[in-house]
């Protein structure tokens, strides 16, 4: 006889439901996640057998174990498995990140423009954003230096519909480059910079192989420094070495990345 003095037998199986199956998601490059231990959120950056490489927005990479359950998407708690094969592939991105247009033609090129200051800075632009630039019809000049950017602009005629965006090297506060820069800025002419004294200290120096950019004697020209502190025979081969170990923006510095994504949205906005 059951007691009126109690409730259910507390020996009874339980009636609570089963928790939920934790749901699993495919990693695919760029799949933005988030650790709910450390808060740390990137994007997917690299997958091996150790487990997965996150960059966060800043360019800081870190690596995590795949465990069960241990990742948020979009804030839901999933566990990240590896993709099988033959399985839908994710979106094809440009060397910049952006989403591919497969087969679009190049776009008529715009009147508005971004100069860069030499060959070396045009032709790093072109490896991360050139499929970026040809749809939108971008063109990407080189300046051979900054110091007759005022007289350039003038014969530019910046205006409505005809900007004009300029990359400068080693634009920091108090420095030639800041003045000259100040001196050109108006509605339709923008110049962002990065805080490197040239194109190829804004590559990550693992991408290059090396474990930090030298030090180089003030007074020394900086590229030759470099090659004589890492033994190359001269700045051509050295700047090969640099431009080869490019194949993505996840390579570049984010004093980079920003500035040209900034000088992009303006020209084309």
């Amino acid at each position: 006889m059951r007691s009126r003095d109690y409730g259910r037998d507390v020996l009874a199986p339980s009636a609570k439901k089963a928790p939920a199956p934790i749901p699993t998601v495919e990693i695919e490059s760029e799949l933005v996640v988030e650790d709910p231990v450390s808060g740390f959120c990137g994007a997917v950056v690299g997958l091996d057998a150790d487990g997965v490489t996150l960059e966060d927005r800043f360019g800081v990479r870190r690596l995590f174990p795949l465990e069960e359950g241990a990742f948020l998407v979009e804030g839901r708690r999933v566990t990240l498995v590896r993709a099988r094969r033959g399985g839908p592939a994710g979106p094809a991105r440009t060397a910049s990140g952006s989403v591919a247009v497969p087969n679009a033609p190049a776009r008529v090129a715009r009147a508005s423009r971004i100069y860069v200051e030499g060959l070396h800075d045009a032709a790093l632009v072109e490896r991360v954003w050139g499929d970026d630039l040809r749809v939108e019809g971008v063109v990407v000049e080189p300046l051979h230096g900054v110091d007759d950017l005022p007289a350039i602009v003038a014969t530019f005629r910046p205006g409505p519909g005809r900007r004009l965006g300029v990359l400068v090297d080693h634009l920091v506060a108090g420095s030639k480059e800041s003045r000259i820069a100040a001196s050109v800025t108006g509605p339709h002419v923008l110049v962002t910079g990065h805080p490197y004294i040239d194109i190829w200290q804004a590559v990550k120096p693992a991408a290059v192989g090396i474990r930090a950019w030298p030090e180089v004697p003030r007074g020394q020209v900086w590229k030759e420094g470099v090659c004589h502190a890492l033994g190359v025979p001269e700045p051509a081969e050295m700047w090969r070495r640099v431009l080869a170990s490019v194949d993505s923006y996840s390579d570049l510095e984010v004093g980079l990345l920003r500035a040209v994504e900034e000088l992009i949205d303006f020209v084309t906005g």
